[in-house]
């Protein structure tokens, strides 16, 4: 081909890219704000839930408690002695603080996304301090809206397969800017610009600023929304992602008259991960005690992927999932989690996130307000020029 039909194609396809970026942030733009906004709000919600609730705002002498603390069978006696009609599940959490004791009761034959009793217990666990049924308080009514649009597996479906197209949103935004040479222009900031040079300048400096988290949080989310896809994708390119161990079935005796502790099922599973912590402890209805452990290094603190099944009867072990032996599929899907929500990175990286979901609102604005303006002027979106029209 001849130099000179080599400089339309490239035109053409920054054209395209350009197109593409304006009428992708006009149809998913609302879409985009909306998972920003209530990431935002979810990056500290449990903080923003104790605040919320006073009756939470309560604290303990002393260590949380961990694997040899009394505190988990007072807290099954007073869960289960206050509503006896519940006769599933009960899950405490371990916090890792001094303070209320989190739970949660699953009704049998609810799956995960089923709906769930929110209950809080006082630090001794002789107590209740609030009860609430998920999805029907502020913060998870957020997360509901946030993780599925409050569709359930429809709405989970369609983040995940929008989160795709922000992919390619935020990729054809970089594509339309980068820089063909002169990058001193392509990054300035002309100060006493007419007010459309100066929204693409503010756009054009919130989009770079941000897109590098921007892109972690919606690949993240995309495949924690998606996780079929996903691991299709993982197995092609890092390795097989082996299927998560199931509570086995205990027979009817032991699921009828658990014969142990919950202190007992916590002995035995730390005998299985002695280095690990304490992250919760399920109680059954009608099934195996299961203990979730954080090994050392998984990343996750609050939903760590270790778990050990044990024996209502008499103890033994019935299954363990170990982090520590999982190939790369798994390992790469062990950090979705703790990224996507900033919990590995601790506070600084908490704040940072919260701040960058607030991005994709100035984004949708700038962009918008930039659109209008020449609109109303009479002039379409540049088809040709520097990186100052990107």
């Amino acid at each position: 081909m001849r130099p000179s039909m080599r400089l339309p194609t490239r035109f053409s396809l920054r054209s395209f890219f350009r197109r593409l970026h304006l009428w992708l942030g006009l149809s998913v733009g609302l879409l985009f704000v909306l998972m920003g906004l209530t990431g935002s709000a979810l990056v500290f919600y449990e903080d923003i839930d104790r605040l919320l609730h006073p009756a939470l705002r309560v604290s303990a002498p002393g260590a949380a408690p961990g694997w040899e603390d009394p505190v988990w069978d007072r807290a099954l006696s007073t869960v289960r002695a206050r509503w006896p009609d519940r006769t599933g599940a009960w899950r405490f959490e371990a916090t890792g603080v001094p303070g209320p004791i989190p739970a949660r009761y699953q009704a049998p034959g609810e799956g995960h996304h089923g709906r769930r009793v929110m209950v809080w217990l006082t630090p001794d666990g002789t107590q209740v301090l609030r009860e609430a049924t998920w999805g029907r308080y502020a913060m998870t009514w957020i997360y509901d809206l946030h993780m599925e649009l409050l569709a359930h597996a429809p709405g989970r479906a369609f983040v995940g397969w929008s989160g795709l197209v922000m992919l390619v949103l935020l990729l054809s935004g970089l594509w339309a800017w980068w820089p063909k040479g002169g990058w001193a222009a392509a990054w300035h900031f002309k100060r006493g610009a007419v007010p459309s040079r100066r929204l693409r300048d503010i756009h054009k400096w919130a989009g770079l600023l941000s897109l590098p988290l921007l892109l972690m949080l919606v690949a993240t989310g995309t495949m924690l929304a998606l996780p079929e896809p996903s691991n299709a994708v993982l197995a092609r390119t890092v390795g097989a992602v082996a299927a998560s161990v199931r509570a086995p079935v205990v027979a009817p005796s032991s699921a009828m008259a658990p014969g142990i502790t919950v202190a007992q099922a916590l002995a035995a599973a730390h005998r299985v991960m002695p280095q690990g912590r304490l992250a919760w402890v399920e109680a059954p209805g009608q099934g195996a005690f299961m203990v979730r452990v954080q090994q050392p290094d998984d990343p996750s603190f609050r939903f760590p992927h270790s778990h050990v099944f044990v024996d209502p009867l008499d103890g033994h072990i019935l299954a363990v999932q170990d982090r520590e032996r999982f190939g790369p599929g798994n390992v790469v899907n062990n950090w979705l989690h703790p990224l996507h929500d900033a919990s590995v990175g601790g506070w600084p990286l908490r704040v940072l996130v919260l701040l960058m979901g607030l991005s994709p609102l100035l984004l949708f604005i700038t962009g918008l307000l930039r659109w209008w303006i020449r609109r109303r002027a009479g002039r379409p979106s540049p088809q040709r020029g520097g990186p100052q029209d990107a």
